[in-house]
């Protein structure tokens, strides 16, 4: 497979990513009514534009976008990896830590003790960020 395809499918993939992160955070907040708190906000302002971008860049084939869409993911990856940390250490010693209305210790899913909501997050921008440093080195081989 050439490297123009496997870009091809990487971004899609990407993409793919996107949306389901994004459909599983309106699935979470509009059918079973949890409410995000702040820092799911963050997550949800970072997430949401990449299943826009991502898909551009599928429609276009345009792996430069690369270069504009990493600073989201990674960012994303960052604020997913610290509310995953505020929900499962305690950092002040009742695990009280609050950032608004709701709770950021909040846990409204739990499967197996350890896959909340931010982790998915986190498993969703940092999946997304690796196909994208690959789409990145891919390009370059290209010459582009």
């Amino acid at each position: 497979m050439d490297h123009s395809k496997k870009i091809e499918n990487l971004l899609l993939t990407a993409s793919v990513v996107a949306l389901v992160a994004a459909l599983g955070s309106l699935y979470f907040s509009e059918i079973l009514l949890y409410i995000p708190c702040e820092l799911c906000w963050y997550q949800r302002i970072l997430m949401y534009p990449l299943v826009i971008i991502l898909g551009i860049a599928v429609v276009k084939k345009d792996a430069g976008i690369a270069t504009y869409v990493l600073p989201l993911s990674i960012i994303g990856v960052a604020i997913s990896f610290y509310h995953y940390l505020v929900q499962k250490v305690d950092f002040i010693g009742e695990n009280s830590v609050s950032c608004g209305v709701v709770p950021c210790t909040g846990q409204y899913i739990n499967w197996l003790g350890f896959i909340t909501i931010p982790f998915l997050a986190l498993i969703g921008f940092t999946l997304i960020t690796i196909i994208l440093f690959i789409v990145r080195k891919l390009n370059v081989k290209e010459g582009k």
